[in-house]
This record gives structure tokens, sequence and C-alpha cells, in this order.
């Protein structure tokens, strides 16, 4: 007998003190729980399980645990139990692995944590950010070749558009339809009171959230869903969307049982349609195809609104930002290797691409030895995880980052990877009304504004250690980064030293 039976990967366990309340059986989105009236059992459907935690949390009694199976194949470190259950669920279904969120489970390693910052003593005194100003103002777009002035003497604004930010951190794209309407009205609000950008990902964008227009960046994907001139017209920039960081190379996919009432009039799309976004941007196949779509976005945001080119972090990734830089785009967007994703094929995620600490400092490296590094912005995104990690990015050379994942997880996410399922329990990654209702849009704006405001202190206090008042200063400061556990070839990528050094 073919063997098909996936065995499951966690257990769900009921501990005494259970009073049979049922809150469980009404929390679990995956159908994992259920009660037998007849036996007045809790019955509990293991190989459904996906480990969010929202039983567990929600349990009045604490009663409940989740564990991983202690049951397992023998011991194989090739064949693992992992891959021994994979193969088991492809030969029953014939389908691709589906998973979602970042490469969580990659052994690749993470450069964050072989980066360690440098810090100021006897000779180049520290700041201390709570009685001296500390600049975490940032500017993203391109930067004037020189100072002009006019007959009088006057300087001339001659500065192309651009993004402030009041913090170098902004919130990643999340399409409409991927995450609930919640999510995005807690996203902006937070961006709005933070003093930085939220992206509508390429989903277009609901009307209740075009108050929010001067803290928005607008998607153009290859889908070109809810694009039109309005819609353009309505954000701080417009964000082309060539790749992300969790599917190189191919394209979106957002299921039809996802397309439904305001998702499906906001995208354009038929209620119950999939909604399919081809791999390349059928106009786009050279880089004078991508300077031609800039060009037109910028025609109809009359020159007003930087153009930023998202692109995946793969590993030619320093000409291709080159070319973007040419272009004629003001920002170029960098989404590496353990990026975020409602959906993706588990091999692609695990498997294609590269880590953002490489691709942003090659990128840095070679716009400078070409001499247009001033020309464009680079925002960072894919993987990062605490206050570290960005302070990390800025000195490999990005002038802002973005966040998806962690943003998540302020609003409740507990990185069950099942968002493609739509039955997410924390009401994040669903259009169910009853899971959507979950999640609180003003605690979840407040979460979010807590979150990158520590974040923000944090970065202040790591410069004041390092002897330097502003972003700008920190900025492609190779020096101030030291390597450990890195080979020669990695620190020459990463342009910095080994620590000791």
């Amino acid at each position: 007998m073919t063997h098909t039976k996936a065995t499951p990967e966690f257990r769900i366990r009921k501990e005494d003190g259970c009073i049979l309340c049922l809150r469980c059986t009404r929390e679990c989105s995956f159908n994992a729980i259920d009660y037998d009236r007849e036996r007045k059992l809790l019955v509990f459907n293991h190989a459904l399980c996906t480990d969010c935690q929202r039983c567990v949390e929600t349990c009045p009694a604490g009663a409940l645990v989740i564990t991983e199976n202690v049951n397992r194949f023998k011991r194989n470190r090739v064949f693992t139990m992992e891959c021994i259950r994979e193969i088991g669920i492809q030969a029953g279904t014939g389908g691709v692995l589906l998973s979602s969120m970042g490469s969580g489970e990659s052994r690749i390693p993470v450069y964050f944590d072989r980066l360690l910052l440098n810090a100021s003593q006897v000779t180049n005194p520290s700041i201390d950010p709570l009685r001296e100003p500390m600049e975490t103002m940032t500017y993203m777009g391109g930067r004037p070749k020189g100072i002009r002035r006019d007959g009088q003497g006057r300087i001339v604004d001659n500065l192309p558009p651009h993004l402030e930010m009041e913090t170098p951190i902004m919130f990643s794209a999340m399409s409409y339809g991927a995450v609930s309407l919640n999510v995005q009205k807690a996203l902006a609000m937070a961006a709005e009171r933070l003093g930085t950008y939220w992206n509508t990902g390429e989903g277009g964008m609901h009307e209740d959230l075009c108050r929010f227009g001067k803290n928005t960046i607008v998607q153009v994907a290859s889908g070109r869903f809810g694009v039109h001139e309005t819609y353009l017209n309505s954000g701080a920039a417009v964000e082309i969307k060539i790749g992300q960081g969790a599917k190189p190379g191919i394209g979106g996919h957002l299921t039809g049982s996802k397309i439904v009432g305001d998702v499906s009039r906001t995208r354009m799309v038929p209620e119950g349609l999939d909604a399919i976004s081809p791999a390349p941007h059928h106009d786009i196949y050279s880089i004078e195809d991508l300077r031609q779509l800039v060009s037109s976005i910028k025609e109809a945001t009359s020159y007003t609104k930087p153009v930023i080119v998202k692109v995946a972090a793969v590993h030619n990734i320093a000409p291709i930002a080159s070319g973007i830089a040419r272009s004629g785009a003001d920002i170029i967007s960098i989404d590496g290797f353990r990026g975020g994703t409602g959906a993706a094929p588990k091999r692609i995620r695990d498997n294609v691409g590269i880590p953002i600490e490489l691709a942003v400092a090659a990128v840095d490296q070679r716009l400078r030895e070409e001499r247009i590094r001033n020309e464009v912005g680079i925002i960072a995104s894919g993987g990062i995880r605490n206050s570290a990690d960005v302070a990390k990015l800025i000195a490999l050379g990005a002038d802002a980052v973005s966040i998806g994942t962690a943003a998540l997880c302020a609003l409740g996410c507990h990185i069950c990877a099942a968002c493609h399922s739509g039955k997410c329990a924390w009401g994040i990654a669903t259009q169910d009304p009853d899971l959507v209702r979950r999640l609180d849009v003003e605690k979840g704006a407040e979460a979010l504004y807590n979150l990158v405001s520590a974040w923000t202190r944090e970065i202040k206090e790591m410069m004041g250690g390092m002897g330097i008042n502003s972003i700008e200063a920190l900025r492609g400061n190779r020096l101030a980064l030291r390597g450990v556990g890195l080979n020669a070839k990695e620190l020459e990528i990463l342009g910095i030293r080994h620590a000791g050094e």
C-alpha cells in the first residue's frame, strides 16, 4: 500500500482544570478542536492544528497545551521527519507545497547575528541621546548634484520628489485581500502617528484609507489590480513591484475565496475569481522598458511623487540595482531571502534568493563605485526582527527599512505559516467577517506605534554609543560594523572587518 498519510506535526493536549466551556472550539478557525456531545468530550484533530496558539491563549482555565509530535520516524540526517512528511503530502495530493511568512526554518546563516556594532570609548566620546539632539529624520529619494542659485543669489529648490520620515522604519507592502482591512487600517493609523509610511501592496486601496494618503505608498504590480489614475495620485509615492523576497521570479496568487465584497471591488476582480499576477510585467523586458513605465507613472502624477522599484534580492542584485538607478527611479526597494508573504511555494521560499544583508552591502558598494549612490534611495526588508537589525542594515548601506512580519507579530501573529488558508485565527490574513472582528484596529495601531517608537529610541541609544548623532552619519558606515565567524569572502562582500581587527 502506498504511503500517503502525513504524520501530524503537532498534538493538542487537555490538562486538568478544563471546565468544558467550549471556547476552544469556537476560537479554533482550523477546526482542529470539536466537541462530542454524546460522550461529552473534546475531540482533537491533530493533523489540522497549525500551532497558532489561539486556543491556548484564550482558554480561561489554562488547560490546553500544544506540543510537537513526539512520535517520530527513524532518525535520518538526510531524509528528516519533515522531509518524509512533505513527500507523503505530495504523494497523496500531487500538488505544490504552499507556505506563508518568511523562510524561518532555513539553515542559511542569519548574518544579522554575525554582525556587531562598534561603540565609542575614550578618544571618540559617546553621545547621550537623553541630553543631546539625535536626528532620526530620514529623506528618501534622489539628491541634487549640487546647489543652484538664481540671479539674486538665492538657493533654487531643485530637490527631486522625495519621502520624509521621522524614523527610518516603514511598514512593508501587504495587500487588501491577503490581509484584512482592519490590518491595513491599523498600519495606516500607526504610520500617520509615527510620521512614516505604510504600503497598500498590489490590491488597490479601499476608500476608507484615502484619508491617510500623505503616509501611503501605493503599489503597481504585474496584475495591475486596482490601478487607475486616482489611485496613483492618492499616495505619497508609487512603487513598481517586480519581485519580492519570499518568491523571486514568480507572480502572486490570491485565491477566489478571498475575492469577496470590498476586496473584489477594490481590486476590480469579479467575486470568487482567483487574482493571479503574472511572473513578469508584460511591458517590462529591459531597463529601457522599465524607464518607460517609470516615466509614465511620473507623467500620470505630474512629476510630484517619487517612484520606487521593488525587487527581490537575487545573485546579480548589484547590476540590477545599477540599471534601476539609471531608469529614472527615485528609490530602490530590495526584499531579502527571509521576506514574508501570504502564500508562496515552499521550495521557492526556502531556496531562491539571497539574504538582505549581503544584497544591501553589494548594492551600496556598486552604486558608490559607479558614483550614482546619491541618485537613488535604498529601502531594505526581509527578516528584520529588532532595532539592531535596522541599525546594521543602515550601516551596510540602506537609507531606511520596511518591516512586515514584525509588524504582524505586534498585531498578534504567531507565525503559524497558514496565511494562505484564509483561516487566520488572529483576524490578520483572512476575509472571514467573524475572524476579522478579532483584530481591534485601535489597539493594533497602538501596538504598532509602540513597537516602532521603542525601536527608534533604541536606534538613538546605539548611535549615541557609536558617537554619531544622525541616521545620515550611520548610512553606509561600514566602520561601525565588525563580523564574527565569517569567512574572508563574506567579509569582503559585506565590506567589513572581522571582530578584533
